[in-house]
């Protein structure tokens, strides 16, 4: 990061300066959340600022993009302050930082990134931005990525610093950032079934309070993801496998599996899909099952949040969506509505744990993208029921 900002001024000067870019982004969300067991509901109005500027000359580029996060309202628990005896948690701690900043180097073969940076890895199931929550996730790290041959990419990060959602004031088990040497590698190939993927992410999550190293694991698996066409219709579909074990200094020793098969069609218009992602558990002791502390954890297994730790005897999520697009309404562009049904159990003894609905609507006009959720998850062997609300509006200058 620091060889980032070291360069800004010289890429910034008249004489060596090509292009600059602004960056300005912004986001105003409320969040509602109502918890069993709770005696307060939580309501968040939350507004998130993001700017910053590329300067670019020739192959080479340095960005810096600063954040800030501002709770309007605060009734609500956001897991640094509060209690979270009264309120239900929603995670967008108030926060003022340093979101990006980063060197990159690009060619045709090669682009190489140094800095604080997003990180993004397939769909997100391993290695994600957390771009949901306000504050996100983003990586100290240097990263390569390296197109040898047509149709063959290998993307390889090694990462000493984690930047959390938790923002400046993190600490405890919510640390503001998780240092440790994490090693992220893909290595993809296209093919006419779909892309074929051979992953291997080594986590290590090198702080005491952040459960005892007990996130710290290697994971090897493979992934495949493709689309067909049906006539007018788009066939989409992916699997996945994947096997985890502790690493460096987790003290737990411990074995999982997660699998994934998921198929979707689109008729150009109407959305139908249905999957099933496994979880898999060891022996049913807590942070033995299968783990993604690095995750974009919202997008999977429901946006009640039951599942961003997966509980000792695993999960398994048996889902099926249904959906509508559309290109335009009037003003409005790339409309759409959509529901989601989760139904979950353990890996490990296979026991219910409960269901969960998920509503979405969106649509974009000009530069803001407008959105309206509503999650229910109706509990049986594990949790509460919770159900959750949001209004969001995203502005982007480009």
């Amino acid at each position: 990061m620091r060889a980032a900002l070291a360069l800004l001024p010289f890429l910034a000067s008249p004489a060596a300066a090509q292009t600059i870019a602004p960056l300005a982004e912004a986001r105003l969300r409320y969040e509602h959340a109502d918890q069993d067991g709770l005696p307060e509901n939580a309501n968040a109005f939350t507004a998130r600022v993001r700017a910053g500027a590329q300067v670019s000359e020739r192959r080479w580029s340095a960005l810096a993009e600063a954040q800030g996060n501002l709770a309007i309202s605060g009734d609500y628990y956001d897991g640094l302050s509060g209690s979270a005896t009264r309120r239900p948690l929603i995670a967008d701690p108030q926060n003022v930082a340093l979101y990006r900043a980063q060197l990159q180097y690009r060619s045709a073969p090669a682009t190489i990134t140094v800095g604080r940076q997003r990180i993004a890895l397939d769909d997100e199931r391993f290695v994600g931005a957390i771009a949901f929550r306000n504050n996100g996730q983003t990586f100290d790290a240097v990263r390569a990525e390296v197109t040898p041959l047509a149709g063959l990419k290998a993307d390889l990060s090694y990462v000493w610093s984690v930047r959390t959602i938790w923002g400046v004031d993190g600490g405890g088990a919510r640390q503001q950032a998780v240092s440790g040497d994490n090693v992220l590698a893909n290595l993809a190939w296209t093919s006419p079934v779909g892309t074929l993927t051979g992953f291997a992410y080594l986590v290590d999550q090198d702080e005491a309070a952040v459960q005892g190293y007990r996130l710290s694991s290697q994971t090897y698996g493979v992934r495949l993801v493709g689309t067909q066409p049906i006539g007018p219709a788009k066939l989409s579909y992916q699997a996945s496998w994947a096997r985890q074990s502790d690493w460096q200094r987790n003290p737990n020793n411990y074995q999982a599996d997660y699998w994934l098969a998921d198929v979707a069609v689109d008729l150009n218009g109407p959305r139908l899909g249905a999957g099933y992602e496994v979880l898999g558990a060891d022996r049913g002791t807590a942070l033995t099952s299968f783990q993604t502390p690095l995750a974009t954890a919202f997008k999977f297994q429901g946006w009640a949040d039951k599942f961003l730790t997966t509980p000792p005897d695993g999960v398994r999520d048996l889902y099926a969506s249904a959906g509508w697009g559309w290109k335009a309404i009037g003003a409005l562009k790339a409309v759409s509505v959509g529901a989601t049904y989760h139904r979950f159990e353990s890996d490990r003894m296979v026991r219910r744990y409960g269901d969960e609905i998920d509503l979405l609507a969106q649509a974009k006009l000009g530069r803001t993208t407008a959105s309206v959720r509503y999650a229910a998850f109706n509990a049986d062997r594990l949790f509460t029921d919770t159900s959750k609300f949001w209004l969001q509006l995203d502005w982007t200058l480009r």
